[in-house]
């Protein structure tokens, strides 16, 4: 073998190393984390007297048979299978002990969830992987007059992140990519929905919620169309923009409204 395949090779066996080392660390930091409150199902292969199902006390500790107390929490699944495997095979009940950890029920993580939604409060992660949109459906979903885009505020990796996540888009476009996957500590709120005003010569002015897309003719016809003395011509709406002042733009009836838009709607001079 001369020397460039041999370099060759040293390559490939050190991307396949380090290709091995990042997806065992990547399915580490997926695995859940033990802790009280967890309901969790232990089985001993060929041992069908020492199968057990406790819930995690608030010290973090199971009563196992045999062994008695064994501290599991702040572990993962891996974890506490291993230590309750090494005290089997220590105290020689078990000569090669293979254990299962099943997690039946997560009660340890919590997020809060607050805003437009039928319950706010607090809520338990009941199921690894469990996803913003079940969340909110647990809290008895969005109530009437709340905003499409969910906002989640929580901590990834040690670092604070912020997701918008749109509803709509994963409930009726099927875009689960969009769904984000809950963690011990979140914060989902859900804002009003959008609006804007109406006022002027229309026949119900007020306040509308904002729809995707909407345009101005849509708008006004929320608020019933124009009265007789209305007219289209001279059509104003105050916007504000990004630094907070608002502007005076005459736009038409195809245009699209923005939230917090004021639609003027004058009298005809004629």
């Amino acid at each position: 073998m001369n020397m460039m395949m041999r370099r060759a090779l040293q390559c490939c066996l050190l991307a396949l190393a380090f290709c091995s080392s990042a997806f065992a660390q990547a399915a580490d930091k997926a695995e859940h984390i033990l802790g009280p409150g967890d309901v969790i199902r232990v089985t001993v292969y060929q041992s069908p007297d020492l199968s057990l199902e406790t819930r995690i006390s608030e010290l973090g500790q199971i009563t196992f048979p045999l062994i008695g107390s064994v501290t599991v929490g702040g572990s993962t699944i891996t974890g506490a299978q291993e230590k309750i495997a090494k005290q089997l095979r220590d105290g020689n009940f078990v000569l090669k002990p293979q254990v299962n950890i099943m997690l039946v029920q997560v009660r340890s993580s919590q997020i809060s969830i607050l805003g437009q939604v039928g319950k706010p409060g607090r809520y338990p992660i009941e199921t690894v992987n469990s996803k913003a949109s079940e969340m909110i459906a647990a809290a008895g979903g969005v109530v009437p007059g709340g905003a499409d885009v969910i906002t989640l505020v929580g901590t990834r990796n040690g670092k604070a992140v912020k997701y918008d996540i749109d509803l709509p888009a994963i409930l009726q476009a099927g875009k689960t990519e969009l769904d984000i996957t809950v963690a011990n500590g979140d914060i989902l709120y859900v804002d009003r929905a959008p609006s804007l005003y109406i006022y002027g010569e229309v026949q119900r002015p007020g306040v509308f919620r904002l729809e995707r897309g909407m345009t101005i003719m849509q708008a006004l016809a929320q608020a019933g169309g124009l009265t007789q003395r209305g007219t289209e011509r001279g059509l104003r709406v105050n916007r504000r923009d990004a630094s907070g002042a608002v502007r005076v733009l005459e736009l038409k009836m195809n245009d699209l409204v923005e939230r917090d838009d004021v639609i003027q709607i004058r009298e005809s001079v004629f």
